[in-house]
Parts: C-alpha cells; sequence; structure tokens
C-alpha cells in the first residue's frame, strides 16, 4: 500500500486547508483510514479516521467541528478538511492506513503511512 498526502501550506488563524491523500496498491484489506499529527518536540497524535467505506468517522476533541475527513470512492483518495484553523494545529500531518477492523487512535495500529505534510498556521 502507498500513500501519498498533499495538501499542506501556510495560513493564517482562522483560514482553511484540505489535505489529500492518495492510496494505492493493495488496498482491499485496509478497514480504517486516519489522520495524524506531529508538532515539534511532541509526540504523534491522532487527528480523525475514517473508515474504508466512509461510513464511520471519528475526530480527537480539540478539532470536532473544525475539521471533517471523508473519502473519494472513486479515485480512493481520503480528505482531511480543516476549518478555522489555530496556530496550536501546525503540525506535520500524516495519513496513515490500518488493517485493524476496529478503529483506533493509536499510531502503532496502523500499518501504513504517508510522507506527512506540513500545515502552518500563523497567529
Amino acid at each position: 500500500v502507498q500513500l501519498q498526502a498533499s495538501g499542506g501550506g501556510l495560513v493564517q488563524a482562522g483560514g482553511s486547508l484540505r489535505l489529500s491523500c492518495a492510496a494505492s496498491g493493495r488496498t482491499l484489506n485496509i478497514y480504517h483510514m486516519g489522520w495524524f499529527r506531529q508538532a515539534p518536540g511532541k509526540e504523534r497524535e491522532f487527528v480523525a479516521a475514517i473508515n474504508w467505506g466512509g461510513t464511520s468517522t471519528y475526530y480527537r476533541d480539540s478539532v470536532k467541528g473544525r475539521f471533517a475527513v471523508s473519502r473519494d470512492n472513486a479515485k480512493i483518495t481520503f480528505y482531511l478538511q480543516m476549518n478555522s484553523l489555530k496556530p496550536e494545529d501546525t503540525a506535520v500531518y500524516y495519513c496513515a492506513a490500518s488493517l485493524d477492523t476496529v478503529v483506533s487512535v493509536r499510531a502503532q495500529k496502523y500499518d501504513y503511512w504517508g510522507q506527512g505534510t506540513q500545515v502552518t498556521v500563523s497567529s
């Protein structure tokens, strides 16, 4: 499985960005797609996840109501729409794929990772 993340950039507080994650390869066994982020000096943390069918979504509390995860079935591409961005959202964002049937917020439960894309929110 290969994951290609894109869409990061520099945005002012209150702005929006949409991250994309294109999945390719042997995707048939993937159950969940997740978005994680890692700020300098901090551990990688869960942001959001979606089941492969796109029918169930999960979010960390601090992004609920601001971020939305979705998928484009035709393109096998997953998105993280980020609105009302805050400086504390600044991090490298990673998409990941899990073969586990149970959704997890733990990075160790994800089997494949994209390369990361930088999101910087200025105040």
